[in-house]
């Protein structure tokens, strides 16, 4: 059975009147709250505000007056580069024939070493270079005639360039051989060979005086098939 409302019960009708009454009441309230004044309780007294000063004999600053460092003095060094330029590569050039019959290595003797009886340290550069006998196109022959290719460098293609150095005495002879860069195979060991048995050379001068001068000398080994 379907259940039917009365006209009476029905609000619908009554509903504008319910929003203008919300309306106002809304309205009454804001304009209530807007008059609202809190009751006055009078003026509050606040303490009297301290400032603290510092005693300036209290806080006290003290400065070190510290002294800078005396400079050093720097001691120069020149590089001198003790390698001559003028002296050029020696170029060895040995054939090989595969079919010939090679004589077995016999390990050249080193020459013993002359005593020093000068101790200075030699010169690199002075007025007066020492000078091979006959001058450089006869070093360059000295050493292509004296010169033997190391049998076990050559049969394993071994090259390259042995840089020996060495000194002229004041009476012109040779003296402590050494090498800077060797090369393998005996090649180090022939250059040096070679070197000592080199003949007396004119000695360098420095101010009219012979003294004791460092030369390098670079030796080159290399194979032409």
């Amino acid at each position: 059975m379907e259940t039917r409302k009365t006209k009476r019960a029905d609000l619908e009708k009554k509903r504008p009147v319910f929003l203008q009454l919300g309306l106002i009441l809304a309205l009454g309230a804001a304009l209530a709250a807007f008059e609202w004044k809190t009751p006055d309780i009078g003026n509050i007294d606040l303490p009297e505000r301290i400032v603290f000063e510092p005693d300036p004999g209290f806080i006290q600053i003290v400065r070190e007056k510290k002294e800078l460092p005396k400079p050093v003095n720097t001691t120069l060094i020149k590089s001198v580069d003790d390698i001559r330029d003028d002296i050029p590569d020696l170029d060895i050039t040995v054939e090989i024939d595969p079919d010939a019959k090679l004589p077995p290595f016999v390990a050249p003797v080193p020459l013993p070493d002359e005593p020093d009886d000068n101790k200075d340290e030699p010169f690199v550069i002075v007025q007066n270079m020492p000078e091979f006998p006959g001058g450089e196109a006869a070093l360059f022959k000295y050493l292509s005639d004296n010169i033997v290719y190391p049998l076990q460098a050559r049969e394993a293609g071994i090259t390259g360039t042995v840089f020996v150095t060495f000194v002229i005495e004041p009476d012109g002879s040779v003296s402590t051989v050494a090498s800077l860069r060797g090369v393998p195979g005996g090649c180090t060991e022939e250059a040096e060979r070679v070197v000592k048995s080199m003949p007396d050379w004119e000695p360098g001068k420095q101010r009219g005086k012979a003294v004791r001068v460092r030369l390098n000398l670079p030796v080159k080994f290399s194979l032409r098939n």
